[in-house]
């Protein structure tokens, strides 16, 4: 069993962000939805509630992120598939919100996915 410390720090850090960046999401829905309803706008409102589900939808897939960082010691492809699952997971769910996770979780992702172990 190799030492996969990179990997691991990546997706950690990539799911907690993530996890940052789903909670300014919830945030700005929250926000929009309060605006459309002091507006009486029924279409920011509905906008906002969806911007909400997708806020929900990135935190869930930071959680995932985080159990393929913790998974990635022992069982390197399992973690890196989960770390690939929550970057393009949480990239479509709320895009710009979550770029740096991204990019975070797709490095440690292929890194888990790709790397030789190095037992003799």
């Amino acid at each position: 069993m190799g030492s996969r410390t990179v990997e691991f720090v990546l997706g950690l850090i990539g799911g907690i962000l993530g996890f940052f960046g789903a909670l300014a999401a919830l945030l700005l829905g929250g926000l929009a939805g309060a605006i459309g309803e002091a507006v009486e706008s029924k279409e920011v409102v509905d906008s906002s509630s969806f911007i909400v589900v997708l806020g929900f939808a990135a935190i869930i897939f930071s959680i995932v992120g985080i159990v393929g960082s913790v998974l990635v010691r022992n069982k390197p492809r399992l973690g890196g598939a989960l770390m690939l699952v929550s970057a393009i997971g949480g990239l479509i769910s709320i895009s710009w919100f979550y770029s740096l996770s991204f990019i975070l979780l797709l490095i440690g992702g292929l890194m888990g996915v790709l790397k030789k172990n190095n037992e003799a």
